[in-house]
């Protein structure tokens, strides 16, 4: 899947589904379905019924619904809507993009010092331009580690907000990308967001399984170096130097793992790694991420006087990088090789059109063809050589 929101184009998915299939049916079931207070599985079922594509009788699919013992009633409810919507051949079009859903935030719980620390951040987002989005960037990089760290966020976002013309697209694209980069997926973050109660709560409430207990397994597939990353920065230099000492570890954990985390044993292992938030900053991919941040910046600050558009053209690229494992690492690869061009395109009035066609290029393509042929189309037009390609 190429990397991005993963959001394809509305209009690119309908034409396909009309090529495709022989009679289309089209509609918002999953709005159905919650307005009829049961999941899009049911509309689904009930669309497939109501199609006539299987040889079935209607009877026979509410029998199957019967069959399951679980949220009957709303399920039936679902299920009669989407056949009827379904049996009258009507279709929609679906909007081109989802709408956001809006989020009530709680007020923030705590020791007091912390509470009003907490506050005095929080006021200085809401002084800056694109306040909604630098708060939103706070919240998440505080959730990710501590005040400190949103301090830290701050500092790196009141620097570009100073310098916005005006229109607020700096402003938001630093709060935003910023935020993003601080916020790096490790094991530490995964094991936190997989412990969180809200997350129980909401599947929970998803599965409407009520009072009964909800068994999770989750799949865990660390690689060596991942873990090393881990460690404090000097001894996981010191094991990735050596590369067989770091080849033998990696032979050992880079293994799937299924863990339980409705055991207590699975629960405790993963809260136990979340814990290890409290050392992140001393560890060696803190270190790494920070370097790359600073580097990332700095090139966005140098590029700012002159090149405006560019500056924010470089903040954005930064959606490349996500994830972790292999995906972290080829998104940071085309992230470089945009990176790398940029001195092709520096003398040139529309070098931003050109980073932005390049990233989209990167976007579109999980291999990372579209982006190799779009840097060749820069390099065939430039008459210069590129310079030591910027960290």
């Amino acid at each position: 899947m190429a990397p991005g929101d993963g959001i394809a184009s509305s209009d690119e998915v309908r034409a396909a589904a009309e090529i495709a299939a022989d009679h289309l049916i089209l509609f918002d079931m999953d709005r159905l379905a919650v307005e009829n207070g049961s999941v899009i599985s049911s509309a689904l079922f009930g669309a497939l019924a109501g199609s006539g594509a299987l040889p079935f009788p209607r009877a026979a699919f509410e029998e199957a619904i019967r069959a399951s013992g679980k949220g009957v009633e709303a399920s039936l409810r679902a299920f009669g809507a989407a056949y009827a919507r379904a049996q009258a051949k009507s279709d929609e079009t679906a909007p081109s993009r989802p709408v956001a859903p809006i989020t009530q935030t709680q007020p923030a719980q705590g020791p007091a010092r912390q509470v009003q620390h907490w506050q005095e951040l929080a006021a200085q987002a809401e002084a800056l331009p694109g306040a909604d989005m630098a708060l939103r960037g706070l919240r998440r990089v505080v959730a990710f580690q501590d005040l400190a760290y949103g301090r830290e966020y701050l500092s790196h976002l009141t620097a570009f907000a100073r310098q916005d013309s005006g229109d607020g697209r700096l402003a938001e694209a630093a709060a935003k990308h910023i935020a993003n980069a601080m916020c790096y997926d490790d094991i530490i973050r995964v094991a936190d967001l997989k412990t969180r109660k809200s997350r129980f709560d909401r599947i929970q409430t998803e599965m409407k399984a009520e009072e009964k207990p909800v068994l999770l397994t989750e799949f865990f597939h660390p690689r060596g170096e991942e873990i090393i990353s881990l460690l404090p920065a000097r001894l996981g230099a010191w094991i990735e130097s050596r590369p067989k000492l770091a080849a033998w570890i990696d032979r050992r954990l880079n293994k799937g793992r299924r863990i339980r985390t409705h055991r207590l044993r699975g629960f405790v292992l993963l809260y136990l790694i979340a814990g290890l938030r409290r050392t992140r900053r001393y560890s060696l991919r803190h270190k790494i991420e920070q370097a790359h941040l600073q580097n990332w910046l700095s090139l966005c600050q140098q590029t700012l006087p002159q090149k405006y558009d560019l500056a924010i053209e470089i903040l954005l690229c930064r959606r490349l990088i996500k994830g972790y494992s292999d995906t972290h690492s080829r998104g940071l690869s085309k992230f470089s090789r945009i990176m790398e061009t940029l001195p092709l395109l520096a003398h040139r009035d529309d070098a931003a059109e050109w980073v932005a066609r390049l990233r989209t290029a990167a976007l579109q393509d999980a291999e990372g063809k579209d982006l190799e042929g779009a840097i060749e189309t820069v390099i065939s037009f430039s008459s210069t050589v590129p310079a030591t390609p910027p960290p």
